[in-house]
């Protein structure tokens, strides 16, 4: 069995998100880190090969972004993958989620994985889809939120998280499965794993060597385009009561929630 994990290199949690004005896509300088929620699937990916119920052959961890993206695939392998693949090309830039799960798919048909794993978002785009996306052009079934994993013979047992509570699917692999972050608690790498990480096999492709046609890739290929950003509107200063008298206070707060249809 292979399991491919999909990573992707985001902003570090500590440097502050913002747009860039001229692009109107968001300003990438600076620290960067391998995406959190992601560090959940290969967790997932790890305990499915521990546990003894398949052999798994290995565990591939694939990224598409620039060159600094390298760094994020290190981490991968040093969280548990075997070696890396990542797909890196000028053709690729300003991709959509759209023109990125076309891209990986690509990646992936050339891996030809039993199963895919990928966290239940990324850090910075925070969209979502892009499992589902990945899984629509590999013509895979694909389930989300999936916080319980079992595999049985050729088959997943997964419960996911829903609105209304928790489902339980069966799907059939090969098959694309969006983690959530309630699945695991990610381990930490040893210092073995890390220094050990950059000697592992890394494959860097590009957009010709995963047979992406240029067309659907890129801003010509993406199905959506940003026409303007706008800052979040400033918090208004609240409103603080003093407590001088209970009853006129207990009053005037009540008369605030009434205001605001707050109330029952």
């Amino acid at each position: 069995m292979k399991i491919c994990v999909l990573v992707k290199e985001v902003p570090d949690a500590a440097v502050e998100k913002r747009m860039d004005p001229n692009t109107k896509r968001l300003d990438r300088s600076g620290e960067k880190n391998l995406n959190p929620f992601d560090t959940h699937a290969i967790e997932a990916a790890m305990q499915i090969k521990e546990g003894g119920a398949v052999d798994v052959d290995e565990i591939v961890a694939v990224t598409m972004g620039p060159e600094s993206a390298v760094r994020a695939l290190h981490k991968a392998v040093s969280l548990g993958a075997d070696r890396s693949v990542h797909l890196t090309d000028p053709s690729l830039e300003n991709s959509d989620v759209v023109a990125t799960g076309y891209a990986l798919a690509q990646v992936l048909k050339q891996e030809s994985p039993d199963l895919v794993l990928l966290g239940q978002q990324s850090d910075d785009g925070e969209c979502y889809t892009i499992g589902a996306v990945v899984a629509d052009n590999l013509g895979m079934p694909s389930l989300t939120q999936v916080i319980k994993m079992d595999v049985e013979s050729g088959a997943l047992r997964c419960e996911r998280q829903a609105e209304y509570g928790y489902d339980t699917v069966e799907v059939q692999m090969p098959a694309v499965i969006s983690v959530g972050d309630a699945i695991n608690e990610p381990r930490y790498p040893s210092l073995k794993a890390i220094m050990g990480a950059k000697k592992k096999q890394l494959d860097t492709k590009t957009a010709a060597d995963a047979q992406i046609e240029s067309g659907k890739v890129g801003s010509d290929g993406s199905k959506t385009q940003v026409l303007a950003i706008n800052p979040p509107p400033e918090k208004q200063a609240g409103e603080i009561i003093e407590d001088e008298d209970t009853d006129e206070t207990v009053q005037r707060i009540v008369a605030w929630l009434e205001e605001r249809k707050l109330l029952a």
